[in-house]
């Protein structure tokens, strides 16, 4: 819910944006009121920290300060966003937006029927295919919008079809063409308006070419987006006389094929290992993933699929954001529309520490004052009444400190009651002798922490692994790898530094290598490095540091952590420094 997006300006007046725009505050404001407990929920999220953005939680469990990171005008930006979603259950300022928008494009359309990418300009074929799919998906999840802009746009686009399987025709063998994401965008976007206007009689020739290309070269297509497209289109072509083969199976030969390409895993649900972000719109993992949803819920009917797909959409809200307007939109839709409902169930996770049941209360200790709604109050014992549940989400914290942390409280069990998914996290901070800390492997996240002398040679510089003592002077050069599983988004890097070295290089900047963007921060006691995006994969990073005094000491250990999940974290061991 926190996620559904409110749109209050467009940074550019191009029709795409302007139907984004309606499309997304459409969307929002039909989920928003189509379950009571949505609008209750939010309701009740006022004025507590629900509202605010996962960067700006749970502070004392970062490594460092929002404020010391790039991060806090992003942090601020998303809380504000949450806020706005307020604005969904304001019926009248939404209606005069979204009214504002059909009028921009109903100003905008030409005459043909077709939209321009900016009012004024030449007719745009795909532009137009866009806007007119996106009115019939709305339709589909049973928006009330005003589908009579798309409908007039039809024929032309049946047209812009039909010239493009002329020019098919003029190859020298045509029966080996594939179609493309725009021709299967045209079948699925076609197949919602299949009652308001058939395909003209001139143009069911080339129709019926692309259907007979579909069904025997679907493999051979350049997405899975695409697949999912012409699955869903087959299956919908197929209810028409004019289209229909009897017994087609190519729909369900899809979504087969897309099954056995697939991987399901405990954690993150079912996905594709090819998922990534790339530049074509056909290819972008979200939205693709939401299409997966429809697929496979209105093709297949596989339900168990289907719940274990809405999993990986939801582990990626998890440690990052869903990256556009529309992304968010198309996600949220299959979530909360397909398969099971996400808001059924209110019980929560049962937890048992040191063997006594944790029971979250809605109502204050005895004798305590009231408090409001979503309240996070420490409680220090299992025993006692824990602060009040944070509506819709289950959140609620139990701290443990001093005396009262005994071995007992090592011993935790964590039971969900219903279906559903759910995720927490387990925090222990104390104090450690440094040379005793050892690798943590525990999170998606792993680092390996290495040491290497940069020694001048006839052949030039080399680094040679420490292996003995080291000398006032040395060039020491930390190398640190990190090994992630999952995408994630706001991740700290830090590596103390030890006390007798001091960093080659003083300057903060932005850096970019191996594929990866991040800010790069020298400070008194560690180096620090803010990654605003970090795909799956394996990186490493290096800095020099000179050796400034003789004596035994501590490296210090690195250590990484999500600041939009910090229960993301990991840490390397330290390493001891000689130095004569």
């Amino acid at each position: 819910v926190m996620a559904l997006p409110y749109l209050m300006e467009c940074p550019y007046e191009c029709t795409e944006q302007t139907f984004n725009r309606l499309y997304a505050n459409a969307l929002a404001r039909h989920i928003a009121n189509s379950d009571p407990k949505i609008r209750r929920v939010f309701d009740q999220w006022k004025g507590t920290p629900a509202l605010d953005s996962p960067l700006e939680k749970n502070q004392d469990l970062k490594a460092v300060m929002l404020e010391e990171t790039p991060w806090l005008r992003q942090a601020q930006n998303e809380s504000q966003a949450r806020k706005n979603v307020g604005l969904l259950f304001d019926d009248n300022r939404l209606a005069n937006e979204l009214d504002r928008a059909l009028a921009k494009l109903r100003e905008a359309q030409l005459g043909d029927g077709r939209w321009p990418w900016f009012p004024g300009g030449p007719g745009n074929d795909y532009i137009t295919l866009y806007i007119v799919t996106g009115f019939g998906r709305l339709r589909h999840l049973g928006v009330d919008v005003d589908v009579s802009l798309a409908v007039r746009a039809l024929q032309r686009l049946d047209i812009w079809m039909d010239e493009h399987y002329r020019r098919i025709l003029t190859r020298s063998d045509p029966d080996k063409y594939v179609p493309g994401p725009t021709d299967a965008l045209y079948l699925y976007g076609r197949s919602f308006f299949l009652k308001d206007r058939p395909v003209g009689r001139n143009q069911q020739e080339a129709v019926n070419f692309f259907l007979k290309q579909a069904r025997k070269h679907w493999l051979q297509t350049a997405s899975r987006q695409t697949q999912g497209h012409l699955a869903l289109a087959l299956k919908r072509f197929n209810a028409v006389p004019a289209f229909a083969v009897a017994n087609d199976p190519t729909p369900m030969d899809i979504l087969r094929s897309l099954k056995e390409r697939s991987v399901t895993h405990e954690e993150l649900g079912m996905f594709w290992r090819d998922t990534e972000l790339s530049w074509w719109w056909y290819r972008a993992p979200i939205e693709t993933q939401a299409l997966m949803i429809e697929a496979f819920d209105e093709v297949a009917g596989d339900r168990e699929a289907v719940e274990e797909l809405r999993v990986w959409l939801l582990k990626q809200k998890q440690t990052q954001d869903w990256k556009t307007t529309k992304a968010t939109a198309d996600a949220v839709y299959a979530l909360l529309l397909r398969g099971r409902d996400l808001l059924a169930s209110d019980k929560l996770v049962e937890v048992t520490v040191g063997g006594k049941l944790v029971t979250p209360s809605t109502a204050p200790a005895p004798g305590a004052p009231a408090r409001p709604a979503g309240d996070r109050t420490e409680v220090r014992a299992p025993d006692r009444p824990v602060p009040a549940i944070e509506p819709g989400t289950g959140f609620y914290e139990v701290r443990f400190i001093g005396p009262e942390v005994k071995p007992a409280l090592g011993e935790i069990t964590v039971r969900k009651v219903d279906e559903g998914v759910s995720w927490g996290s387990v925090h222990w901070q104390y104090l450690e002798d440094m040379t005793k800390v050892t690798p943590y492997e525990g999170t998606p996240l792993k680092l390996t922490k290495s040491l290497y002398t940069r020694v001048n040679t006839p052949r030039g510089p080399e680094l040679r692994p420490v292996k003995g003592p080291l000398a006032v002077g040395d060039e020491l050069v930390v190398r640190i790898e990190l090994r992630v599983d999952r995408d994630m988004e706001y991740v700290h890097l830090k590596d103390q530094r030890g006390s007798g070295t001091e960093p080659v290089n003083v300057l903060s900047r932005y850096k970019y290598q191996d594929g990866l963007a991040y800010y790069e921060s020298t400070r008194d006691t560690a180096s620090h490095f803010f990654i605003d995006y970090l795909p799956k994969g394996t990186y490493v990073f290096e800095y020099a540091t000179r050796v400034q005094h003789r004596g035994t000491y501590q490296t210090g250990m690195a250590s990484i952590q999500c600041m939009y999940a910090p229960e993301f974290n990991s840490h390397s061991q330290s390493f001891t420094l000689t130095v004569q």
